[in-house]
């Protein structure tokens, strides 16, 4: 189970129970942090605790926060400077050196609009979402702390901002964070004040499908839950022994390899490994594989072999175009010197988290910039250095 969707977990029991909840999100940061905006920890009047927003630095001190405020329904920020030294008077000692901006906020189930519920409707249906939050503001602008607008995949707007200058700037922003999926924060300068919003993309859960249950396949899909991804095992065998080796959580299709395409859903969150450690079966899932619109899809074994089957499937009159090649990753994983099963699901799930993420999986001491900034980001700097 991922962070997010044990949070989610966590307030339906905390209302089942009657216990008064808080959710704390980090919004803004600057310098060197442990976790970046987005993170998220829930925060019971009984002292459970939900999630993380730092190294353990601030969570005890953000609970002391929710016991002030049991009586109060207004949201605040809580603002931590690592690099000042009131870091060190008050004893927080973080080690790094910058700034976290938190939203605390009581959670009521029928406030509107909901995102609580705007979230758990996102990974139920396995569609993206935008959470925009307003956490700062200055002048005579219609809009509050903590208010909202929720952005659905139909083009849908929940918003209970009421600025007319800050609306169409906002939606623009929030649709363009769906389409390249990442979050943003952002400052507004209005006629009349600024605004600063947080603009959260909500991801639905990453799925991964094993191709192949063999017992080298078993450390893949416990490291990929361990990351909170969905995982489906499919076993070409059709072996009942294989229920009892892979984790209850995981889901199992049993197939051949000729009806197998019918069996199995791909879809744009789908991430795949073929490790069936069966040639013909391999080019079988390869022949649904590279034309679907998976994400990535690992293959395990030597170069050799995957261009062997590339090449029968040309043979057979099957040719796949440079952007379908692309997500092929053969030999599958990183290289990480892996010889054990462990230690070569390591490096696969580590490259898939790579290619998910667009990013190097290079040695973070040779980088340059910031560990969270993006690629993307270092290579524009350079354009315009």
């Amino acid at each position: 189970m991922n962070e997010l969707q044990a949070i989610l977990e966590g307030f339906e029991s905390s209302q089942t129970s009657g216990e008064i909840t808080f959710l704390a999100t980090v919004v803004k940061t600057q310098g060197s942090t442990y976790r970046r905006p987005g993170a998220k920890m829930l925060i019971t009047n009984t002292g459970r605790m939900i999630g993380t927003i730092s190294a353990g630095c601030l969570e005890n001190d953000v609970f002391e926060h929710t016991q002030q405020r049991m009586s109060e329904g207004e949201p605040i920020v809580i603002t931590y400077d690592n690099a000042a030294s009131e870091d060190i008077f008050w004893g927080f000692g973080l080690g790094c050196n910058g700034i976290v901006q938190i939203l605390l906020e009581r959670l009521e189930r029928e406030t509107m609009p909901n995102a609580i519920a705007f979230t758990q409707e996102c990974l139920n249906k396995k569609h993206l979402g935008i959470i925009a939050t307003v956490f700062a503001f200055e002048g005579a602008v219609n809009v509050k702390l903590g208010s909202r607008l929720l952005l659905y995949p139909n083009g849908k707007i929940i918003t209970d901002i009421k600025d007319p200058t800050l609306i169409p700037s906002l939606i623009a922003d929030s649709q363009a964070a769906f389409t390249n999926q990442k979050s943003s924060v952002n400052n507004y300068q209005l006629p009349l004040g600024s605004v600063e919003v947080f603009i959260e993309v909500i991801q639905p859960p990453t799925r991964l499908v094993i191709f192949g249950a063999g017992y080298d396949a078993v450390p893949v899909a416990q490291f990929a839950q361990a990351l909170g991804w969905q995982v489906t095992v499919v076993d070409c065998r059709a072996n009942q022994a294989t229920k009892e080796r892979f984790p209850r959580s995981c889901d199992l299709i049993l197939s051949r390899r000729e009806v197998v395409d019918k069996q199995v859903f791909i879809d744009d969150y789908t991430v795949a490994v073929v490790m069936t450690h069966n040639y013909l079966d391999d080019l079988e899932i390869l022949k649904m594989l590279l034309p679907s619109p998976a994400r990535y899809i690992g293959v395990l074994g030597p170069k050799l072999r995957t261009e062997r089957l590339l090449e029968d499937l040309r043979l057979q009159g099957i040719v796949y175009n440079t952007e379908q090649l692309k997500r092929l990753h053969g030999p599958v994983g990183i290289d990480i010197g892996a010889d054990t099963p462990e230690g070569i699901a390591i490096a696969i799930i580590a490259e898939i988290q790579a290619v998910l993420t667009n990013s190097s999986a290079n040695f973070l001491r040779n980088r340059h910039q910031p560990i969270h900034q993006s690629d993307e980001s270092n290579l524009n700097l350079l354009l315009t250095t």
